[in-house]
Parts: C-alpha cells; sequence; structure tokens
C-alpha cells in the first residue's frame, strides 16, 4: 500500500470507474425497491457554489447509503435551460461581436444560443463530478430536450383546458434592461439611500391640502387618490373629499383603506397602482384607474416628461411643486429596493398583460398532502412555512418576455381568437383561420423545473422508468425555492400522475461567508468549492460542510473542512499498519481480547446511531459520530492497543483488525467515498466496488462499554499526572494507549481526590436544586447526572 494518500489522484481515478459501471437497474421486475433523488436541475449557465457543494454533500451521501443497503437506488442528474440567464450571456456575447439578438431575429438568436451551450453550457456538470457525486451521468436530461419540451408543452395545454391558465392585466415585476417580467427568485433586495419628499396635495374645495411623503415623485403623474387609514383621527374628516395631484392637476378621491401605515411619513398615501403591488391590491379593491407613467425601457411616459429619465423627471416635478410652495421637506430615507439580479437594474413594478396559472384549485391537492404529512419537509420549522407559502400562494405569472425557452404554445388569428395546442395547428380552432400567429412570450423557468420528478422520467409517455421509480423519495435544496419550486413540483406531480412526486424534503443549511454575510461574487465574499477541494479534496469538503450543517444558516468553516482531511489522512495511516501488517489476512471477526470485544461492540454502536441519523436527515452529527469511531476509538484506542499482537503475527488479531476495518470503510463509504474506495482496493479478497458492496448487519454492542474506566484513568492521567488502579487487560491497555512511562508527570493524588470531591459536591449541589432539574432543559440535567457518575467513578479509581 502506498505511503501516503494522494486526494486528487484518487478521487479523479474513481470517478472514471465510477461512471463506467451501472448504477442501477431500470428493470421493473428487479428484485431490489427503487429509492430515488431526484436531484434539482442546476442552472446550465451556472458554477458549483457552496450550496451546491452541501446540496450534493447531502443527496450523494444519502444515495450511496441506500444503495449499499440493496436499494436500486437513482440519483438523477440534469439541468435546466436558466432562460433569462442564458439570454443574457449569449446578448452580451453578441454585444462584443457587434450585433444583438434583434439584429439576428428569434431563429437566429436560438441557434446562436444552442451553439453557445454545445461549447460552454452544463459546465456545472463535471464540477458535480468532482464533488464525487454518484449521479448516473448516462441519464442527464435538460428541460430543452425534445421530450422534456413535449411535456411542458402537455402540462400547459392541461391545464388550459381546465381553466387554470388565464391572460390578464396585472402588477408584475418588471425589468427595463431586459424588458421581462421576473419572478421573486430573480430579484435582489438591497438597503438603498433615498430620499422621502413631503408635497402638499392641495384640497379640490380650497380648504387646505392633505401632504403625503414619497420616495417616488417621478411616478405623481400616474397618481389616482390619497388614502388614509380609517382610524386615523388626522384625516377622518377628509374622507370621501378631493384632493388635486401636482403637475397634472387631476382631482382624485380621498379614500380610507386599512392598509395604510399610519407610522409611515405623514400617513397618508398616494395611491399609484400602475407602479406599485400595495397600490395596485387597493386600487382593485376601490375600482380605480389604473394609468401608468413609465415605459418598458423604465423612462417616464407622462405628458410633458416624455422620455426623460426618472430622475430627470423627478427634478422637473420637484421644482413644479417648490415653485407653488407646496414642497414641505426632503430627508435621507434608507429602505429596502429589488434589483435584478443579473443586470442589477432597479426593478419596475408594472401593471403587464400577462399569462397566469391560478393557484385557488390548483394548490389545494397538495396542502392537503402537506397537512397530512405525505410530503414532509425537514427540518419542522420549514414544514410550516412551506404550508404557509402554498396556502397564500397568489396566481402564478408564468410568461416571461424573452426569446429562449419554452415558447407559449398559443396562436392567435386575425379574429382574436386563441388556439391553444402542444403542436402547431393547421388553423384557428374557432373559425379556421390558417393564418396564425404565435405568441412570443416563453414560459417562466420554474414552469418546465415543476416537471423534474416526472418528465425525466419519460412523461408524458408510460414508460417502464417512470412506472418503476416514481413516485421517488428525496429532495435535497435550499429554503429559498421551497415555494418557486418544490411545492410547484408537488402539486403539479399530483395534478398529472396522481401522486406525491417524493415523500420528503431536506432543507439544508445555507452557508454563510466566514464573517457572517452572504456569499457573493460581487460582495468578495464568495469562495469557490473547487478551491477548496484543489486544497484539502473532495472527502475533507464534504465531510466539512456536513459536519457545520447543525443550523439553517451557517457560516463556512475551513476548520471543519482541515478536521475532514485530517480524519481521511488518519484513516489512510491505520488503514495501511493493517494492510502492511495483516499482510493478506482475510477478514473475519475472531475477537480474542478486550480491545477487540469492544472496538466490534463499537462499530455496532455507531452504525446504529448513524443509521438513526441519517433517517432523522441530521448529517451534523453523523459526521461526528463517524469522526470519533475513525479518530478515537479505532485509530487511537484499538490500534494502539492490538498493532502489538498484529506485529507479532497472531492470525485471529490480523483477521479480526481486517474484518473490523472493513466494516468501519462501509460506514464510512457514504460520506468519504474517495478514500475508503481506494484503501478497499487494497483489501484481500474483494468482489466488488465499495460503493456497491452490502451495508454491515450491526452486531452485538453489549461491550461498547468496556473501555470505559480506562479511558476515563487516561483522562485523570492526562489531567492530573496520577495513575488510577487498573490491572488485567485495562492495565495492558492501559500501558499501550496512554504510555505512562513516556510522560513527565508528577501526580498528586490528594490534589486529584481533592478536586474531584469538590466536582462531586458541585454536581450534588446543582442535581439537588429542584428549581434547576425542573426548569433546566432535559439533556443538560442529563448531562450533569453523567458527569456526576463520572467524577465519583474517577474518584473511587484513585482511592486506597
Amino acid at each position: 500500500m502506498e505511503p501516503r494518500y494522494e486526494p486528487l489522484g484518487v478521487e479523479e481515478r474513481w470517478q472514471e470507474t465510477w461512471e463506467a459501471e451501472g448504477l442501477y437497474d431500470a428493470d421493473p421486475d428487479a428484485s431490489r425497491t427503487p429509492y430515488v433523488d431526484a436531484h434539482p436541475p442546476p442552472n446550465v449557465t451556472g458554477e458549483l457554489h457552496m450550496g451546491h457543494a452541501l446540496q450534493l454533500s447531502i443527496g450523494d451521501t444519502m444515495i450511496r447509503w441506500k444503495r449499499m443497503q440493496g436499494f436500486n437506488a437513482l440519483f438523477q442528474p440534469g439541468y435546466d435551460h436558466a432562460g433569462i440567464s442564458t439570454q443574457n450571456v449569449v446578448e452580451k456575447v453578441l454585444l462584443s461581436e457587434g450585433t444583438s439578438r434583434q439584429e439576428l431575429g428569434r431563429e437566429k438568436f436560438e441557434e446562436r444560443v444552442w451553439e453557445w451551450l454545445h461549447e460552454y453550457g452544463g459546465k456545472i456538470l463535471n464540477q458535480f463530478r468532482r464533488m464525487g457525486a454518484s449521479l448516473d451521468y448516462r441519464r442527464t436530461r435538460f428541460t430543452m430536450d425534445e421530450g422534456y419540451v413535449r411535456a411542458v408543452m402537455r402540462w400547459f395545454v392541461h391545464l388550459y383546458g381546465k381553466g387554470y391558465i388565464y391572460r390578464a392585466n396585472r402588477i408584475i415585476n418588471w425589468c427595463p434592461y431586459h424588458e421581462t417580467s421576473l419572478s421573486d427568485l430573480e430579484l435582489e433586495h438591497e438597503d438603498t439611500d433615498d430620499t422621502l419628499s413631503t408635497i402638499r396635495y392641495p384640497l379640490a374645495d380650497g380648504d387646505g391640502y392633505i401632504a403625503i411623503a414619497t420616495v417616488r415623485p417621478a411616478t405623481i403623474p400616474a397618481d389616482v387618490a390619497v388614502a388614509v387609514h380609517p382610524d386615523d383621527e388626522r384625516y377622518k374628516h377628509l374622507i370621501g373629499r378631493e384632493a388635486i395631484v401636482p403637475w397634472t392637476e387631476n382631482r382624485v378621491p380621498v379614500i380610507a383603506d386599512e392598509r395604510v401605515e399610519r407610522d409611515f411619513g405623514t400617513g397618508a398615501l398616494k395611491i399609484t397602482p400602475g407602479h406599485d403591488p400595495t397600490d395596485f391590491e387597493i386600487g382593485r379593491d376601490h375600482g380605480l384607474p389604473e394609468p401608468s407613467c413609465i415605459g418598458p425601457d423604465g423612462r417616464v411616459t407622462a405628458e410633458g416628461l416624455e422620455g426623460l429619465t426618472q430622475k430627470e423627471a423627478e427634478e422637473k416635478i420637484l421644482a413644479w411643486v417648490k415653485e407653488r410652495g407646496q414642497l414641505e421637506q426632503r430627508e435621507h430615507y434608507r429602505h429596502s429596493v429589488a434589483f435584478c439580479e443579473r443586470c442589477h437594474s432597479r426593478i419596475e413594478p408594472l401593471i403587464s398583460l400577462q399569462w397566469w396559472c391560478s393557484m385557488k384549485e390548483l394548490k389545494q391537492p397538495a396542502l392537503e398532502a402537506l397537512r397530512g404529512e405525505q410530503v414532509v419537509y425537514h427540518p419542522e420549522s420549514q414544514h410550516r412555512f412551506a404550508i404557509r407559502s402554498l396556502e397564500d400562494a397568489p396566481d402564478w405569472n408564468i410568461s416571461r418576455q424573452i426569446w429562449w425557452g419554452h415558447q407559449l404554445p398559443v396562436w392567435y388569428c386575425p379574429n382574436e381568437h386563441i388556439t391553444v395546442a402542444e403542436s402547431e395547428p393547421a388553423a384557428c380552432a374557432d373559425c379556421g383561420s390558417t393564418e396564425l400567429t404565435r405568441e412570443t412570450d416563453v414560459l417562466d423557468t420554474w414552469f418546465s423545473s415543476a416537471l423534474w420528478p416526472f418528465a425525466t422520467l419519460g412523461w408524458p409517455d408510460e414508460t417502464p422508468d417512470l412506472a418503476y421509480f416514481y413516485p421517488g423519495h428525496l429532495q435535497t435544496t435550499a429554503r429559498e425555492i421551497i415555494r418557486l419550486w418544490e411545492n410547484r413540483m408537488i402539486f403539479s406531480g399530483i395534478e398529472l400522475l396522481g401522486e406525491v412526486p417524493f415523500t420528503d424534503v431536506v432543507i439544508h443549511s445555507t452557508v454563510l461567508a466566514p464573517d457572517g454575510r452572504r456569499m457573493s461574487k460581487s460582495l468578495g465574499t464568495g469562495i469557490d468549492p473547487i478551491d477548496i477541494i484543489d486544497k484539502y479534496g473532495t472527502d475533507a469538503t464534504r465531510y466539512g460542510l456536513m459536519k457545520n450543517s447543525l443550523t439553517q444558516d451557517v457560516r463556512f468553516s475551513y476548520s471543519a473542512i482541515e478536521e475532514g482531511g485530517k480524519l481521511s489522512n488518519k484513516l489512510w495511516n491505520a488503514a495501511r499498519l493493517i494492510v502492511n501488517a495483516c499482510e493478506g489476512a482475510l477478514p473475519a471477526e475472531q475477537p480474542a481480547s478486550l480491545e477487540e470485544r469492544w472496538i466490534l461492540a463499537r462499530l455496532s454502536q455507531t452504525q446504529r446511531a448513524v443509521e438513526s441519523l441519517l433517517g432523522q436527515f441530521d448529517y451534523a452529527h453523523t459526521m461526528d459520530e463517524l469522526y470519533h469511531l475513525t479518530f478515537d476509538d479505532f485509530c487511537d484506542w484499538y490500534l494502539e492497543a492490538v498493532k502489538g499482537r498484529l506485529y507479532d503475527g497472531d492470525a485471529a488479531a490480523r483477521a479480526t483488525a481486517t474484518a473490523a476495518l472493513e466494516r468501519l470503510l462501509k460506514l464510512l463509504q457514504p460520506a468519504m467515498p474517495h478514500v475508503t474506495e481506494e484503501i478497499w482496493s487494497f483489501l484481500p479478497a474483494r468482489e466488488s466496488r465499495l460503493m456497491v458492496a452490502s451495508w454491515p448487519e450491526a452486531g452485538d454492542e453489549a461491550e461498547a462499554g468496556a473501555l470505559t474506566r480506562v479511558q476515563e484513568a487516561a483522562t485523570v492521567f492526562r489531567r492530573s499526572g496520577v495513575i488510577p488502579q487498573l490491572d488485567g487487560d485495562e492495565r495492558r491497555i492501559f500501558d499501550a494507549v496512554v504510555k505512562p512511562e513516556r510522560a513527565k508527570a508528577n501526580g498528586n493524588v490528594d490534589a486529584e481526590r481533592d478536586r474531584l470531591r469538590k466536582e462531586i459536591a458541585r454536581s450534588e449541589g446543582m442535581l439537588g436544586n429542584e428549581r434547576f432539574v425542573a426548569n433546566a432543559p432535559p439533556e443538560v440535567v442529563e448531562a450533569e447526572r453523567e458527569k456526576l457518575e463520572r467524577y465519583r467513578r474517577e474518584l473511587d479509581a484513585i482511592s486506597d
């Protein structure tokens, strides 16, 4: 066995062999139960980030574990077409060439996108390989594949036929650079410095004025009302009267609405339904008109202000009101503003004619499935959020005003009839006209991603894969796409196939930068997982990310990654000792000594703990269990105690050591596949790769505490220099592991007894305090009881 572990070379070699082997059996008659992780599709233009790395570590750990348990485990790879992201990238390329998509036309532009994707797209799947993700890459799917496009068209036609899809003017997020509507996920909210202007709106009857505060004077030309809270005593006498809008001098009503914030500004709100979501809702409820004064390019369209930027229009309007004595004050105001995540343009709330999917009926079966826990989000807080977000889900804006994506299967005729069909119709379904024009909008990328768990298996065809692998089991993802993707997959699966698409959704931690800020290239806080892999290795990266995933928001920890690296090398050196010392001994559990019975019991005990923790999707504590089993128990205690017998040629000890190492490798393999697979290849009589070897049967763990006295004695000695009373196997193991003869210790027995008596008195006092026992968390009370018992045992061990 080589003298040292080379992470990168090992990883590359095992990736090649894994991809060459079949990892699943699609035979519907296969004896193994299917287990499916329909891995979330990454962005085709994206690159691996820390969230992906954690997601893959978790998903791959689960799929490897299930595969070793004998399940027919499918880890589904692929990527979505990322409509706006992809179009944005290709448009930048065209701009550098001195042309544009408009000059090329839609057909030529789509050709250029495909050319770009063939050359540069899908890079992230190669990075997935660097993470050791055992996805079945032969099954890679793309949401623009011919079969997948057919599924998307079927989905749209199905929803339209049920009356769920409609076209309407409603307020949306509008990017003035890309000139398209955007989903909430495509926005970045940033605290922004603005100026709050307080402006007087004269009352139409000449009896005074009402003042409003606004950060957007440029939208004043589209004001249609002034609103106050119905319980605001300052303004009750004005409700029902009229005010005059500056600049346009239109007369508008003063209305009452409970959505007005009395503590903001003056407590009076200008109502501009065309440019504010809250104003839009108020306007709809009060039957107000919905004029607009800002165009799709973000410039002002109001009379006298045509073509100006909003800043320029604001300056003209403020000069107008100041000249007339209607400007009360201007003050600094910091607030959250939405920007396009790609071009960083400020988002415009605009009323736009869009295609919508009604959620009222469509979401109900999914809500029932969540409330009845047919699908469970982990942790529980995210399950509650998933239910709330679905309960509050508004109708879904499914159209985008771009060219790259799934073009809506909608055709118009000169008589303004609408024909919806999966493929291009020969004539209008209403009047028979053959002069048809297709809708230019494309579908929101999430619309197609909602079909991922079953479109990847061949739906809408009734394929063997679909019958065998649907429904699946697990999803691993981040909390920000619960409402945008996870919930949509649930209602899509129920609507189209009558079953939930999966049973468990693990919402993993959000990995923050070490200083607590979000990871971002633009902020300079991003950390590239590939750089971490290059330095520490994939196994260390996987281990460290999962070890650190205890809460929903975690700061990236280099120390956790370094711990994983140390564990890999500790395991490698321990395995090298066994392989070299045992000279090809076949694995067989033949324990003849205390340390052998103990390590086999500890392997079983930890295995059961790992199985329980993985079953609860608790990866941080799983890594902790594996670390202590490997580093402390196997390497520092067992091997140190037994290696003399190995070197002396004890056949039973050699067989047992090989068997114990084999079991340890199996427990570690799902989380740390590369170093374990490499070590496995050096063991004798290997019939399969470790990744498809059988998960071990946990044995008797009755002697898992057999070394407690010895380990406590070691603690006492290392702390005080006092050697507790031990004999027989316990003293032999103590001497072999602790090596007291090497320590320059001058133990003071009396001082150590005095210290332990004080600790016992302190602990007894705490446990005798009824308020502490009643009010402290149960785990704290139990930990104190365990300390007390340990102190008493340590005192007994050094007493005469």
